[in-house]
């Protein structure tokens, strides 16, 4: 069977989206970890499937896949690529979208310059929704809502101790402040804090350099994929971390390996705002 794909990508962030409104096809997770191999298939951070909405109140259901082939909750930059594949297709003429993920909607909106501006919702603090097992003095502290943790982790054969903000953006991530961002241990780091015990689903972990109250740089090591040239949530997850350590303002422009996202978080109460490009690389066909 011959389907047909689109190669999209946010920063380098990059995405094999399915138009699976007509027909759904369940690709397994060992057929996408083959498909998302740069060298031998189509090479892709994750796969962005579109799907027939499941109640009255979208537009659309919206399922992310990492290229380790597991399902997970949440894509920003995928979120920005799947606005523009609905409206260049032709699925929907409705601006801005609501799409249902597996745990919130979102709401697309796609602006006059050709970005898109994702409403990405609340971040979520208590431990229990992230998944966090934080431990307090021996003692389970999973509906706390703390904000700085640490950890003592062996990397590269060294015991160090390491300071994270834990939370979520309908994925789980933890932001770590680093003073020399080009110089940090990325995947080591990364791989040691996002396979960690007190993570049960894994973590996306996010490295943040703050240049001034209104400008970060940022890499994040995603689970599932690596290092990734931007992440969207990661992006969201940042800024909101340096707003709780009272270190930012409510708009930032987070600079990312592959460009530069703009996030707003005007208030604790009130929902995220990201802005940013989203490209179409090519389409094609691949047969399954």
């Amino acid at each position: 069977m011959n389907i047909p794909f689109t190669k999209m990508h946010g920063f380098g962030n990059d995405f094999m989206v399915l138009d699976q409104t007509a027909n759904k096809i369940d690709l397994s997770a060992e057929k996408i970890r083959q498909l998302s191999n740069r060298h031998t298939g189509i090479g892709f951070d994750q796969v962005l499937q579109i799907e027939q909405a499941s109640s009255s109140e979208v537009d659309f259901d919206y399922r992310i896949f990492n290229a380790d082939g597991v399902e997970v909750e949440h894509c920003g930059n995928g979120a920005r690529c799947f606005a523009k594949y609905v409206h260049d297709k032709g699925l929907s003429s409705k601006n801005p979208l609501r799409v249902k993920t597996v745990n919130r909607v979102l709401i697309l909106h796609a602006n006059k310059n050709g970005e898109v501006t994702v409403n990405m919702g609340m971040p979520e603090f208590k431990h229990a929704a992230i998944p966090f097992l934080a431990k307090t003095n021996g003692e389970s502290d999973t509906e706390k809502t703390g904000y700085l943790h640490s950890r003592n982790l062996e990397v590269r054969g060294i015991s160090k101790t390491f300071e994270f903000i834990p939370l979520s953006m309908g994925n789980p991530h933890a932001v770590i402040c680093v003073e020399d961002l080009a110089n940090t241990a990325v995947k080591d780091i990364g791989e040691a804090v996002g396979s960690h015990l007190d993570f049960p689903l894994g973590v996306n972990v996010g490295f943040m350099q703050i240049s001034s109250r209104s400008e970060i740089s940022l890499r994040v090591y995603e689970r599932g994929a690596g290092e990734t040239m931007a992440c969207g949530t990661g992006a969201c997850a940042a800024v909101v971390a340096g707003c709780l350590l009272e270190q930012l303002d409510a708009t930032v422009r987070v600079n990312l390996i592959g460009g530069q996202l703009s996030i707003q978080w005007p208030q604790k109460d009130q929902n995220v705002l990201m802005t940013g490009p989203a490209t179409t690389v090519y389409e094609g066909t691949i047969e399954i």
